[in-house]
């Protein structure tokens, strides 16, 4: 992408932070977030998603690199670029005596604009707080007080929304009730970049997905190009009969005996639809080779697959350690 493109609203350049202990939470970090876009940065617990926000936001001073938002060095105007970018931190870090519209105006006011009821109230009721605006923070259900951090983030109406595990300890039925409500953000303009250890959460919303470890990307791609790219086809066959060893007529294909020759394994294909066409080439084969089975169970690789296989490899290939 061009270094001036209008579609780039955030590039950061060899970012790296090293703390005074050695730890290096981000490590040479390059990345480009497209306007408009929701981006979902994958990764394990301490490999680096959240120092990366803070850099961004001016919570943490990187070691070295470059960050440019809005087309601009961030060093040049850290408070015009700051005025524009909206943090949902992850912990639920607010005032829990403020009753909960004072909150969301005072943080309108940190960033230099004038009171606007009717903005206000617009954010409060499209995250469901409007009857709430009179209640105390501390007596709302922790659903609940993640969706005033949120409007905290709004109120001051970002172009860029950064959120840090926004879904981190909700139940499952409020959860896709904030992906709704995320998907509404997008549509008003805004550029979401989330971070998350929920792959569904990053399958349902993200149009790309970066994989960090180690302070180190991993990977970034469209979703759906990812899913392609890497993803497998796996079935297992439940034969009629055990089989000591694989017949001639079907060795050829990727397949292996497990449960003492009760199953066999097929895994392959490239995401694309490739793998279910084999496998019906290999049921065929099989009747041709009078080759009984009673079952099959056939499943194409998710993006949680992808993002276990990627950080699993990475382990072996760097300090041998599980993920």
């Amino acid at each position: 992408m061009p270094e001036n493109s209008p579609d780039t609203i955030l590039r950061l350049t060899g970012l790296t932070k090293t703390y005074p202990g050695g730890l290096t939470a981000m490590d040479n970090v390059d990345l480009e977030i497209r306007k408009g876009e929701i981006f979902a940065l994958l990764g394990p617990n301490g490999a680096g998603k959240t120092t990366l926000i803070g850099a961004v936001c001016g919570l943490v001073t990187p070691t070295s690199g470059t960050i440019k938002v809005f087309g601009e060095d961030i060093r040049n105007n850290w408070r015009g670029a700051r005025a524009r970018i909206g943090l949902v931190p992850q912990e639920l870090s607010t005032d829990m005596f403020e009753k909960v519209i004072r909150s969301v105006s005072y943080s309108r006011g940190l960033f230099g604009l004038s009171p606007d009821k009717a903005r206000i109230e617009e954010v409060l009721r499209s995250l469901s707080l409007w009857d709430k605006r009179d209640e105390q923070i501390r007596a709302l259900s922790g659903g609940m007080k993640r969706r005033v951090l949120i409007a905290k983030a709004m109120a001051h109406e970002p172009d860029l929304l950064f959120l840090d595990e926004p879904t981190a300890g909700v139940d499952v039925e409020l959860r896709k009730d904030m992906w709704r409500l995320i998907g509404q953000m997008r549509e008003r303009g805004t550029t979401i970049i989330l971070t998350t250890h929920y792959i569904e959460e990053a399958e349902e919303m993200a149009d790309r997905v970066g994989i960090i470890r180690q302070g180190k990307i991993l990977m970034v791609d469209d979703k759906d190009a990812m899913i392609q790219r890497l993803g497998t086809t796996e079935a297992v066959i439940e034969l009629a009969k055990p089989m000591s060893a694989l017949p001639p007529a079907i060795a050829h294909f990727p397949i292996t005996l497990e449960k003492d020759g009760k199953e066999l394994c097929y895994r392959g294909g490239d995401g694309s639809g490739k793998g279910r066409a084999e496998v019906a080439e290999l049921t065929k084969a099989l009747v041709r080779a009078d080759i009984d089975y009673i079952g099959i169970d056939i499943r194409e690789s998710s993006l949680e697959d992808i993002f276990v296989g990627l950080v699993e490899n990475h382990a072996d290939e760097t300090t041998g350690e599980a993920a």
